[in-house]
């Protein structure tokens, strides 16, 4: 970011309140940064206590409008205490951001039910959970917005991922329920389609649990990827390149967005 657009931005989250969801690496990581570079008060929380430690070496600059909170989004009662602590934290809620996920690979005929089922688990129905949670305190916040992580994988190919393109996929359009359901109550949602980006999930370097590398399987047909690179020619980009829009949509610069996902990928899927 330049430092005309750092000066602009700069204050856009002065006085919100925002949760973000697997801030212990990759793209959440990076949203919590922007939103504290932005003025935001943030809790970032993630299954990893080592990966908020990182979070909050990384951002301790903003020390002082930054709480690291352990939540893991499969578990029912461990969402319900946390998005309690992290509203009772903030004082309210303005910005969700639902980062967290895992993506795990292999041929779909070798995959266990168990594997299956913790995707969607710890995608689909952990999202489901965190929004439930927090709906009431979004009703009560100040231009409310949620933003949702789907993926490229929801509407193209992507082999070896059934578990995880069907977890995306029912983000994306659960994303469209909500906007309709709570348009009336002034609640935002909206959904990002991150693709080609450098991440602890996509590299399996993140320190996140919930951010899990994709380990493809060892006799994968690599042919099949050949067309998912960058049209822009710039290689993978950082996970700051999402934050930065995830920024855009929680806060008034998003204000008349809701109900639709942005597709961030360098024209990977044109």
């Amino acid at each position: 970011m330049n430092d005309m657009s750092r000066t602009h931005h700069a204050h856009r989250y002065e006085g919100r309140r925002a949760l973000v969801t697997g801030a212990g690496s990759g793209i959440g990581q990076a949203t919590v940064e922007r939103l504290l570079a932005e003025g935001g008060t943030v809790v970032a929380a993630d299954v990893s206590e080592a990966g908020l430690k990182d979070t909050a070496e990384r951002a301790a600059a903003h020390a002082d409008r930054l709480t690291t909170l352990v939540v893991d989004i499969a578990d029912e009662t461990s969402v319900r205490e946390g998005v309690q602590a992290a509203t009772d934290t903030l004082g309210g809620l303005d910005v969700l951001v639902n980062a967290a996920g895992i993506l795990r690979s292999s041929h779909t005929e070798r995959t266990s039910l168990a594997d299956f089922t913790r995707v969607l688990t710890v995608n689909l129905v952990g999202t489901f959970l965190v929004i439930r949670e927090a709906i009431p305190a979004l009703s009560e916040g100040r231009d409310p917005a949620v933003i949702n992580f789907s993926s490229t994988s929801a509407a193209f190919a992507h082999p070896y991922m059934a578990a995880y393109a069907a977890s995306k996929g029912g983000i994306q359009s659960m994303t469209h329920a909500l906007a309709s359901e709570y348009a009336g109550r002034g609640i935002r949602f909206t959904a990002v389609q991150p693709g080609s980006i450098s991440s602890g999930m996509t590299d399996g370097s993140g320190a996140s649990g919930q951010s899990a590398g994709p380990g493809l399987p060892e006799d994968a047909d690599m042919s099949l990827f050949a067309k998912l690179s960058p049209a822009l020619g710039q290689g993978f980009a950082g996970p700051e390149t999402v934050a930065s829009v995830v920024a855009m949509l929680g806060s008034r610069d998003g204000r008349f967005i809701t109900g639709t996902e942005i597709r961030i990928d360098g024209g990977t899927h044109f």
